[in-house]
């Protein structure tokens, strides 16, 4: 029974495990390509990092990078603390802010 299964379809199994075959070390490929353009480290077979090599440019764009998310922290903290300020004039009672605003008046007085 096997022979009239296997054996006529053998050239097809065949064909699959290649294409399959083929089709893994391709995909292998492009993703490492992917990995090396976009400049993430690739891995060796025992999953130690292997970086790509850095150039001057490389390190400038890093350099800038860094830069800019220092001033976007620094500018979500000052948000914050502004965030922070309304929210407390919100949810404050309407006499206490009214206090406030007279103590603020009274003193420019």
């Amino acid at each position: 029974m096997a022979e009239n299964i296997i054996i006529p379809n053998l050239p097809w199994m065949i064909g699959a495990g290649l294409f399959i075959g083929g089709l893994s070390i391709f995909a292998w490929m492009f993703t490492t390509w992917l990995r090396v353009k976009n400049g993430y480290p690739l891995e060796g077979t025992w999953g130690q990092a292997i970086y790509p090599k850095r150039n001057d440019e490389a390190m400038e764009r890093i350099k800038l990078l860094s830069q800019e998310n220092a001033q976007l922290r620094a500018e979500l903290g000052s948000i914050k603390d502004r965030l922070a300020n309304v929210e407390r004039i919100v949810t404050d009672g309407a006499h206490a802010l009214d206090r406030e605003i007279e103590q603020l008046r009274g003193r420019a007085n």
